[in-house]
């Protein structure tokens, strides 16, 4: 049978598979809060046989959004909206994860088909902020945190894990990733504080580490907790995978149970390798030497491609972008190319191709 419809249990959660829906910005939340559009585009993954859906970036403030089209989870209200999609892939066994983020100086813009980039006061934007008061490229200086702030948002992250977890999420990923603000610290490339969240990897990292620390404890044992990293800044003297695997140490030892291995968003002219499957090997290196569960993402896009890295012990289990935006039935079709027989929706079942 393929590796990519075995079950994964962690903690208290049994997915079905080893297809998951990677998450992936719709710039369509009105004031921050998810809705029809939402349901739908998510409610088609849960349709199509995938083993876990992976809410895009979600503020945990209004100002940790990306664009003022992207979700937040800032308080009950906002959590609340998420609870339909969320009880719609429970009907058909999909578990549902959500991930929390700030995009740091990143945020605060329109949204991509828009006609300029930064969204002023009157259209909804913000004072972005950062590790330092250093502007990603085209954007504005952001204002660099206090002490007192990163504090702040570290409550603000274990808030909105309580809130995902009551509005009945099954896996919290922390956004750690793509240039936005946790990566901000982190990254050499960025941070140049002098502080205790500047100058060595203890200290960079430490910020990533309180926020991942206040989410375990305030989230139940039983939920798994993952964590976004990028493993590679592409450039060198920025972060890369001989970091990327200390600090996965680290989080495991936090009680994170999963690494989604991703990479680059530091700097804007990074030059990256893109082909297919590019990080995996950054999944496989954080497995092997971290020992820890990772999953793989970046154009992965076949069935046989898929169910290689997994049967070949490259990672635990495949996150899935484009493809899912193309076919968001794609386990199904796996299945099906693959030769697998597994449970279809009943309302859809007259179309399988491969008999019972």
């Amino acid at each position: 049978m393929s590796a990519l419809f075995d079950p994964l249990t962690i903690r208290d959660v049994e997915f079905n598979n080893r297809i998951w829906v990677s998450p992936m910005c719709q710039y369509m939340a009105k004031d921050g809060f998810v809705g029809q559009w939402h349901d739908v585009h998510l409610g088609s993954f849960a349709t199509g046989g995938t083993g876990l859906i992976m809410v895009e970036a979600t503020g945990v403030v209004p100002e940790g959004r990306i664009s003022i089209g992207c979700p937040s989870i800032e308080d009950d209200a906002h959590a609340a909206a998420f609870a339909p999609m969320i009880e719609f892939a429970h009907r058909f066994g999909v578990k549902m994860g959500i991930q929390l983020a700030h995009a740091g100086n990143k945020a605060s813009t329109m949204k991509p088909w828009d006609d300029h980039l930064m969204a002023s006061a009157e259209e909804g934007g913000w004072q972005a902020v950062s590790s330092t008061a250093r502007a990603f490229e085209g954007y504005p200086v952001p204002r660099a945190l206090t002490v007192e702030d990163i504090a702040g948002l570290v409550q603000s992250f274990a808030d909105a894990a309580v809130r995902a977890v009551k509005a009945g999420f099954d896996v919290i990923e922390v956004h750690a990733a793509h240039g936005y603000l946790l990566h901000q610290f982190y990254s050499p490339l960025i941070n140049d504080r002098t502080d205790e969240y500047g100058g060595s990897f203890e200290n960079r990292t430490r910020f990533l580490r309180e926020v991942v620390t206040a989410v375990r404890k305030v989230i139940p044992e039983g939920t798994p907790l993952f964590v976004r990293i990028s493993c590679s800044d592409w450039v060198d003297g920025g972060w890369n995978l001989i970091d990327s695997v200390e600090l996965a140490k680290e989080l495991k030892t936090l009680g994170v149970d999963l690494i989604d291995a991703s990479s680059g968003g530091a700097i804007h002219n990074a030059k990256i390798d893109v082909k297919p499957g590019f990080q995996v090997p950054f999944a496989t290196a954080l497995r092997t030497k971290a020992e820890i569960l990772t999953g793989a993402v970046g154009l992965i896009t076949e069935p046989e491609q898929a169910d290689h890295i997994l049967v070949t012990g490259e990672a635990d289990a495949i996150f899935l972008g484009r493809a899912m935006l193309r076919n968001p039935r794609w386990a199904l079709y796996a299945a099906e190319k693959l030769g697998v027989t597994i449970k279809w929706p009943t309302s859809l079942d007259r179309a399988r191709t491969l008999k019972k």
